[in-house]
């Protein structure tokens, strides 16, 4: 159900509710979900701006910067971090709380290079084998990076206890994903590598799992507040589908089972509302019809006709569900327990 300008305007011509009550109620609603995510134009420029910004100092940082030495390094991300954080301040007095959560972020995602400077500064960096510059700490998994994980963590924790705002998840998540690729040669052994070997996929389809139990919780405890879970359950969606997706399977029973799990994610995407989970299980199932086209039934002339039977008798399910929603929804949810049914009810 979608309330928008157009559906009150039509509530007032047919008398439903008088127009200072429906203005009332707009006025309401506006201000109670203006600062949630969504595909207004000034939130694409939000996160367009604030993760171009968190890039420029990550994924997108330049060897040259390795020139300023361990000095220069600190100061840069000492006036970064200052910068991010008296805007954070800035825009929280403006109530704008979703910049202020991209600026907030922007300060954490400088701790990693003023930890990275302060090594270096100290004498503690390069050791004889590991990453010689802060760009492999995106790209390489070694278990010299702990120490900079641990203080992101640690600032992104005070962060999020004095600011309270959910985009700071995201950075924790993704150092959380960092911290569990690089903790697998600590314990397992092994040379740096990158995050593409075969360990590294099935640690990050593990990872991103436990990833999405974390966000069940979180989406329960928080039900009734800001929706700290959303950032959450894209990343433990991606890192999970990624590294699943990436693993090869030589087995068709294996690929099988691939698109099976596809197929829970939509159905799991759907019963908590999360968009994320059916668009990449989709994916998932196309990839899989793709390669049942492509590889088993290549000379096959009664595949196409199979497929739109199947195809068309989803569709017929969606009428079948649509017409009984309400009591297939009430029997599939008797049997949870009472926090995640009403999380589910809420969502839906």
């Amino acid at each position: 159900m979608r309330l928008d300008r157009k559906t009150l305007e039509e509530a007032i011509a047919a008398g439903i509710l008088p127009r200072a009550q429906a203005e009332s109620l707009w006025n309401f609603l506006s201000g109670r979900y203006e600062h949630t995510p969504s595909f207004k134009a000034a939130h694409i420029l939000y996160y367009l701006g604030g993760l171009v910004a968190v890039g420029a100092l990550t994924l997108f940082m330049t060897l040259g910067w390795e020139r300023f030495g361990g000095r220069g390094l600190l100061l840069i991300s000492v006036a970064y971090c200052v910068t991010a954080i008296a805007l954070t301040e800035w825009l929280l007095r403006q109530r704008l709380d979703l910049p202020a959560g991209l600026t907030a972020a922007l300060a954490i995602a400088t701790v990693p290079l003023a930890i990275y400077a302060l090594q270096h500064l100290l004498g503690f960096w390069p050791v004889t084998g590991a990453p010689k510059s802060y760009r492999d700490y995106h790209y390489l998994i070694d278990w010299r990076w702990i120490l900079m994980e641990l203080a992101t963590l640690i600032t992104a924790a005070i962060a999020l206890w004095r600011y309270r705002l959910p985009f700071l998840v995201l950075p924790v998540a993704v150092t959380l994903w960092y911290m569990s690729m690089d903790l697998t040669p600590f314990l397992f052994g092994g040379e740096p590598s990158s995050f593409f070997n075969q360990r590294a996929k099935i640690v990050s389809a593990v990872f991103g799992l436990a990833m999405i139990c974390l966000a069940i919780v979180v989406d329960v405890r928080s039900r009734n507040t800001a929706d700290f879970a959303f950032w959450l359950h894209v990343f433990g969606a991606l890192t999970f589908w990624g590294g699943l997706t990436s693993m090869d399977s030589a087995s068709e029973v294996g690929k099988l089972v691939y698109c099976l799990v596809n197929v829970a994610l939509i159905a799991f995407g759907a019963a908590l509302a999360r968009r994320v989970f059916a668009v990449l299980g989709g994916i998932g199932i196309a990839l899989y019809l793709g390669h049942l086209s492509h590889t088993v039934f290549k000379d096959s002339m009664m595949f196409p006709i199979a497929l739109t039977a199947i195809g068309l008798g989803i569709v017929g399910c969606g009428v079948l569900w649509q017409r009984h929603e309400r009591k297939l929804g009430e029997w599939l949810r008797r049997g949870l327990p009472a926090p995640i049914r009403e999380l589910v009810e809420a969502r839906t």
